[in-house]
């Protein structure tokens, strides 16, 4: 299939460009690069523009005949949705409303939407299932439950098959170490705390201590980035059975922050300060999904939900990437000998396949279009799958080669 991701240059939407191309889909992305990030998606056709401008999304539409699309693009932030409510309102519904009449215009009828469990709101039960009550608490929420309401009201007058999917915590980064978190004002907990083990931050303050809870801390749902990134195909493998549906997507399994904490510091082998301060307004003690809906209509199930692993494939890739994609040193490219080494000798790769790398990495450099990783370069050239890169990034991470 031929997918247009908009937002595909954003941290879920990368993953799931990564993924759909593993799958062996064709893949586009439209992206105003707003909060997304271009390294993100290297090698994928990306057109730069806002599903706020409708001459662009004519444009795209016009340009290409998509089979789908996965509509990542919203405003994401509660506490500014707090401050700024008619932003949030506008870009998340508006935008929405724009992308799907352009879609109908253009014969395209399958949307996988991106929604979240914030339109819950308190919980009543736990863990919660799709059938609880809608009642968001902040704007964010609010407006993402207006968008599925306004889908389900489109969809009962014109030919639009979709889903919505309602994320939990997403969190790690693919294993690979190609993609990962990287965020202009950091919010999320897992790279906050990786960022304290850089020691780009001097400690790290926990919000409540006295919920009740089993050591006072705050419990969330944490599922690994690459498992939302396959509910997307799946759903839209099945999206003629499941249209209509709001599905979530968790790991139904609770982590405290204080047990995160503990992961954390024993994963990098950093301790850092941590401060305690009071509750928050609008924290609920606890939020943990029921996934029994993913796992009988999508057949889906979190494999890569384990905390453990969700902290250690976004440390391998923070560590990589201590200043985000615009980090000028990253260990799959400043180490690139070492690393290209390590792939002849664990037998995945030539010296002349090396040699290949090189030049073009520094072709690209002539040409102005920075430092591309050797890794990256390597799987986008075709040299190296990315199960093989997974290797050499252990082996690496073994060697000490940082």
């Amino acid at each position: 299939m031929k997918i247009l991701v908009v937002g595909g240059a954003g941290y879920i939407g990368s993953h799931c460009v990564l993924e759909s191309l593993r799958a062996g889909h064709e893949v586009v992305v439209l992206d105003d690069l707003r909060t997304g990030h271009r390294e993100a998606i290297s090698g994928v056709e990306l057109i730069e523009g806002s599903i706020h401008e409708p001459r662009i999304l004519r444009s795209v539409f016009e340009s290409s005949s998509f089979d789908a699309v996965f509509h990542l693009a919203a405003s994401c932030s509660v506490p500014e949705s707090v401050k700024i409510p008619a932003l949030y309102y506008h870009n998340n519904l508006a935008g929405t409303l724009n992308l799907v009449e352009s879609m109908l215009e253009a014969g395209v009828h399958k949307l996988v939407h991106s929604s979240t469990a914030a339109v819950y709101g308190d919980p009543e039960e736990i863990p919660i299932p799709e059938t609880h009550p809608l009642r968001p608490v902040n704007p964010y929420g609010d407006s993402k439950r207006i968008v599925e309401e306004s889908l389900q009201a489109i969809a009962r007058q014109h030919p639009l098959e979709h889903v919505c999917l309602r994320y939990f915590n997403a969190a790690g980064a693919d294993p690979s170490g190609l993609l990962g978190e990287d965020h202009r004002d950091e919010s999320h907990l897992i790279p906050l705390l990786l960022q304290c083990s850089l020691g780009i931050r001097d400690r790290f303050t926990i919000f409540g201590t006295d919920w009740d809870t089993p050591d006072g801390t705050c419990v969330r749902d944490y599922v690994h980035v690459t498992d939302i990134a396959r509910a997307h195909l799946l759903s839209l493998e099945k999206i003629e059975q499941v249209s209509g549906e709001a599905i979530n997507l968790g790991s139904s399994q609770g982590a405290s922050v204080r047990e995160v904490v503990e992961l954390t510091k024993g994963t990098t082998g950093v301790d850092f300060l941590i401060e305690e301060h009071g509750r928050r307004d609008g924290d609920p003690p606890i939020l943990l999904a029921s996934n029994e809906k993913a796992g009988a209509l999508l057949g889906w199930n979190p494999e890569h939900s384990e905390l453990s692993f969700i902290v250690e494939t976004a440390w391998r890739w923070h560590r990589t990437h201590p200043s985000g994609y615009g980090s000028e040193v990253a260990a799959l490219g400043s180490g690139a000998t070492l690393f290209g080494d390590l792939a002849v000798q664990l037998g995945f790769v030539s010296e002349q396949d090396v040699a290949r790398v090189l030049e073009e990495q520094q072709r690209l450099a002539r040409a102005g279009r920075g430092h591309k990783m050797m890794g990256l370069c390597m799987v986008e050239m075709g040299i190296l799958s990315t199960t093989q890169l997974v290797e050499v990034l252990r082996q690496y991470e073994k060697d000490g080669s940082r």
